[in-house]
């Protein structure tokens, strides 16, 4: 393929995207983005803004005392990732987006998990594809896709029960920073946690591969959240060679790769826990029973229990 064809067609999906209102339809911008133009970079980003949570102490000794990493940390990477993709693949709105965040709430209501933690949890999830997108994505993303983004996320929040939520990208931005600013904080639970999530990755690799994929992963993370983390520096060298290979990769994408096809979204491979597939009521805890949300009318919403009014 030429680089003039390649590149001609690498933004079919950006001009779609230009064409849509995101008042309207930020479902279908999402989707755009998410599974068509940026899948590799949505995950990235995403899996960094997981990662920040374990920087926020009273975040990760939550997520240690259930010990679900170490036990079955593979296993909540997937279900994390599965349930966030029923929630929007179909539309927010959707009867399988209601289905998803109905299951959503159901897990979380075991936990009394306060209003503010929601909310820098939302913001991570919208903030960290946006920021790791514009820097190493083929492009930057267009304001319609950064305003769909924000859209899906706060709807997502209401259906949570999830209360003052921000109102633009912006703002959650500035959340995400002064939270993070007055929140991150180095302790044991946060290393715990983060190694153990380190490990989901590197187990990934053979084995004379996965000391290398460890400095890799440390090497993706900001200075603060390392620190916040305690995970050991990684060397200049690394940090610059693989900044520079994101950006290299980002280039060839740019110059000799058409975009995905409208009929090959991209969707996780969650083959290493579900062999032969999944329901919705396979994903979460094993202990937490489904049972009783399952004949539930799915526009009915139930707000997460403990949370604050």
């Amino acid at each position: 393929m030429s680089i003039a064809v390649g590149g001609r067609r690498r933004y079919a999906n950006l001009r779609r995207i230009e064409g849509l209102d995101p008042a309207v339809d930020f479902d279908e911008i999402i989707g755009l983005t998410a599974y068509h133009e940026f899948p590799w970079e949505y995950v990235q980003g995403t899996s960094i803004a997981f990662m920040r949570d374990y920087g926020v102490p009273s975040i990760s000794d939550l997520l240690d005392r259930t010990g679900r990493f170490a036990r079955e940390g593979q296993k909540r990477y997937d279900d994390t990732v599965l349930i966030g993709q029923e929630a929007v693949s179909h539309g927010i709105d959707s009867p399988q987006g209601h289905a998803a965040v109905r299951h959503l709430n159901g897990i979380h209501g075991h936990y009394g998990i306060p209003n503010h933690e929601y909310r820098y949890v939302l913001a991570t999830t919208l903030v960290g594809p946006k920021r790791f997108i514009d820097r190493y994505g083929y492009r930057a993303l267009h304001p319609h896709e950064i305003e769909s983004m924000t859209r899906v996320t706060t709807r997502l929040g209401e259906l949570m029960g999830v209360k003052d939520l921000p109102a633009t990208y912006a703002d959650y931005e500035r959340l995400l920073d002064d939270y993070e600013a007055e929140r991150f904080e180095p302790d044991p639970a946060n290393t715990r946690v983060a190694e153990a999530s380190i490990k989901i990755v590197t187990d990934w690799y053979p084995r004379p591969l996965q000391g290398l994929m460890r400095r890799v992963t440390i090497a993706m993370l900001d200075e603060p959240l390392r620190i916040a983390l305690g995970l050991p520096r990684q060397p200049a060298w690394l940090v610059r060679s693989l900044d520079l290979a994101l950006r290299v990769r980002a280039r060839v994408i740019r110059l000799l790769l058409p975009p995905r096809s409208a009929d090959n979204p991209y969707r996780h491979d969650a083959r290493r826990t579900y062999p032969f597939g999944y329901s919705l009521s396979d994903l979460g805890p094993r202990e937490h029973s489904d049972a009783r949300h399952r004949d539930a009318d799915p526009t009915t919403l139930p707000t997460p229990r403990s949370m604050p009014q």
